[in-house]
């Protein structure tokens, strides 16, 4: 978990969570985008009805990921992808 949080802390946020229902087209997008990178960041706006640890738990149980971290208003999410055309995040 530590390694993934170290490469999280560098990278900018892919998805922005915002005054809406996190629905099954953000669900489907976080999905797709996981396949391809295996950890993203996210960011929460203050007008959203979620606020990070929400959002975090809401998208790891309907994406099948898990949450690195929470730091604020922006969480991390990390997915093994199945794809074999993309590099693997290595975690030892």
């Amino acid at each position: 978990r530590a390694i993934l949080r170290g490469k999280a802390n560098t990278m900018d946020p892919v998805f922005i969570v915002g005054k809406g229902e996190i629905d099954e087209t953000m669900i489907q997008g976080v999905k797709d985008c996981l396949d391809a990178r295996e950890l993203i960041k996210l960011k929460v706006l203050e007008s959203s009805m979620y606020n990070a640890r929400e959002a975090s738990v809401k998208l790891a149980e309907a994406t099948g990921a898990d949450c690195v971290q929470v730091i604020g208003r922006k969480f991390s999410l990390y997915r093994e992808s199945s794809r074999k055309d993309i590099e693997k995040i290595k975690l030892v």
